[in-house]
């Protein structure tokens, strides 16, 4: 991976070690332990470059152009080449992209563009069209305050990459994993005896990360913020119940509404006055977005 798009990556928030994991994995499912492409070994010269195209096949958002050239330039060291690509990126992610449009090119030898084609392409469309679908959530709340706010709800080993794709698509992050954000849910309140009592124990054991509690009634919700939290998952109610939560916290507590939202219902959610929407299905439901790679040969 060349420095550009180890500074790319990080500049995206994305760790280029963790990258370079990813798709050395999703390789080794394609090319098999021996990073071998039968194919293109079979009926294409060595010697032979040639320069392709990433094109867009569908309008959307595009996320993921670094990822797609991390692939491309890490074939060549998979395969024992040591031969490399050269990657020019004519979009930038986050923009909104039509149908036709080329977003990147690639130049190097055309046994690795067609090795590295299908491991890029599925990583960049599932990026984008997390992008996508995020950006249609962001444009349904456009004039209120509140945002789109994502899940854990992701394909393992891609947690990473799909988060940053909900930023690129002008959503924003929840918590990481369980590690880094304490959610006080309905299992635990029940296991604890109670959010008070669940509360007061995840502070006293990580007095320093962050709590937030799933609620289900405005009752709850004002329990929540008397015993401390100041994020609440306002789960399942009516649009109606969470304006009454909501005038109900006041200030003393970030609110996000969730479970079984859609678009269609988007603005009267953030009519409430909540602060989030969480939608789990802007990673665990996102079609991708059809990308092509086209091949120039002179």
């Amino acid at each position: 991976m060349i420095e550009s798009t180890e500074t790319a990556l990080r500049a995206a928030g994305l760790d280029p070690a963790h990258v370079r994991q990813v798709i050395e994995g999703a390789l080794v499912e394609d090319l098999g332990p021996d990073f071998l492409d039968v194919t293109s070994v079979a009926t294409i010269p060595a010697e032979q470059t040639d320069t392709a195209d990433l094109v867009a096949r569908a309008d959307g958002v595009v996320a993921g152009l670094a990822v797609a050239a991390a692939v491309f330039e890490l074939v060549g060291d998979v395969t024992g080449s040591g031969r490399t690509v050269e990657v020019s990126e004519l979009a930038r992610d986050g923009e909104r992209v039509a149908r036709g449009d080329v977003l990147a090119t690639v130049t190097g030898p055309t046994r690795l563009l067609l090795t590295a084609e299908r491991t890029a392409l599925n990583l960049l469309c599932r990026m984008s069209g997390v992008a996508t679908h995020t950006r249609a959530w962001a444009d349904a709340l456009a004039g209120t305050k509140a945002m789109v706010l994502d899940t854990r709800k992701t394909t393992p080993g891609l947690r990473a990459l799909e988060k940053y794709a909900v930023r690129a698509g002008g959503g924003t992050n929840k918590r990481m994993g369980l590690y880094d954000v304490a959610m006080i849910k309905d299992n635990h309140k029940l296991a604890a005896g109670g959010i008070t009592a669940a509360y007061r124990r995840v502070r006293e054991a990580f007095p320093e990360v962050p709590v937030q509690v799933e609620v289900i009634t405005v009752a709850e919700a004002v329990e929540a913020v008397e015993a401390g939290a100041d994020f609440l998952l306002c789960d399942n109610m009516t649009p109606e119940v969470l304006a009454e939560a909501v005038a109900a916290v006041g200030d003393r507590a970030e609110l996000e509404a969730t479970g079984g939202l859609t678009l269609e219902v988007a603005g009267r959610y953030a009519a409430t006055g909540v602060d989030f929407l969480s939608v789990g299905a802007l990673t665990h439901s996102s079609p991708i977005l059809d990308i092509a790679l086209d091949l120039r040969v002179e």
